[in-house]
């Protein structure tokens, strides 16, 4: 869906973005990640031509973007800012709908899609004639989610969504936006410096340092096969979280759930087939069940999984990527 070749980024005589080049595929999450001044911010805002490149090309499902007026360009790609970006001017409702109104959609169908998108992101139909200033964080970067979602693209870039948002707020936010189901089939590129959240978020990660990714792969492969000491120094101080971010169930467990709609359930709540292990440990952690069925595409249980085969599975699989 997204293709970068060859980018690249000068300001005055520092090179902000040198020679990358990565592709995202569809309904794929890529995360850039690094320190301030690695370049992943201006990287995003070359992709929909907020800041013009010096040099390479960015195509988006086969169309070269500099091919394309930069005002068109950005009205198919939904953008989501740290600081949420909304208009204090402007209610909730007439922030969301701006883009939509500058594809003249009918004002039915705008309302329609705001209401929708109220309620899939949990914030109460009240707030549609609130301003900005009258929301909590929150609910504001819940307001800059859905202005970036009413027309429905297909891409999404995010540029630090949560980084203004205190712990609490930030995981909750985090918890909805990996269950909403409007992101499951967005292709889309966040840009974060916060190691946790690219691991809980990611399919793929890419990070960069003074302009180069140094390591594009999954989080599992920055892990257990990074490709210098500084992927190795970067991800140290939390490895062991990260690891059980990082781990998908399904991966480690015997027998697994079957690779064509296989599940877990715990207390009758179906849980996803690709859950990580963290996610599997603390929803054990917080449940009266003792252990998590393992379902295989048919529904049938194969197998179940308590705390102890959890950690003893885990251990077993970092003892064989140690001797890979």
């Amino acid at each position: 869906m997204i293709k970068v070749e060859h980018l690249s980024k000068s300001f005055a005589n520092t090179k902000a973005v040198d020679n990358i080049s990565f592709e995202v595929a569809e309904g794929q999450n890529l995360i850039l990640l690094g320190t301030s001044g690695c370049g992943k911010t201006t990287t995003l805002k070359m992709i929909n031509r907020l800041i013009e490149p010096d040099h390479g090309k960015v195509f988006i499902d086969g169309k070269n973007i500099l091919e394309q007026k930069p005002e068109l360009l950005r009205r198919g790609i939904g953008y989501v800012l740290q600081n949420n970006g909304l208009f204090p001017h402007y209610t909730v409702a007439e922030n969301i709908a701006v883009v939509a109104r500058l594809l003249k959609w009918e004002e039915k169908q705008i309302q329609h899609r705001v209401s929708e998108l109220l309620e899939k992101l949990h914030l109460d139909k009240k707030y549609l004639t609130a301003y900005p200033n009258e929301l909590s964080g929150g609910q504001q970067q819940r307001v800059g989610l859905a202005r970036a979602l009413v027309t429905d693209p297909a891409v999404l870039l995010m540029d630090e969504p949560f980084g203004a948002l205190d712990n609490i707020t930030r995981s909750k936010i985090q918890a909805e936006f990996k269950a909403l189901d409007e992101l499951k089939r967005k292709t889309i590129i966040m840009v974060t410096h916060d190691v946790q959240e690219a691991f809980e978020l990611g399919d793929r990660i890419c990070l960069m340092d003074k302009g180069k990714i140094v390591q594009n792969g999954t989080p599992a492969e920055l892990l257990f096969k990074p490709v210098n000491n500084f992927v190795k120094d970067f991800l140290k101080e939390q490895r062991l979280q990260l690891e059980f971010k990082a781990i998908k169930v399904k991966d480690i467990i015997s027998p697994p759930p079957s690779a064509d709609g296989g599940t877990f359930e715990l207390n009758g709540d179906i849980l996803p087939g690709d859950a990580s292990l963290w996610f599997m440990l603390e929803r054990l952690k917080f449940s009266k069940a003792e252990s998590i069925s393992v379902r295989d595409a048919r529904h049938k249980e194969v197998g179940k999984l308590d705390f102890e085969d959890l950690m003893s599975a885990f251990y077993q699989y970092k003892k064989q990527q140690a001797h890979e």
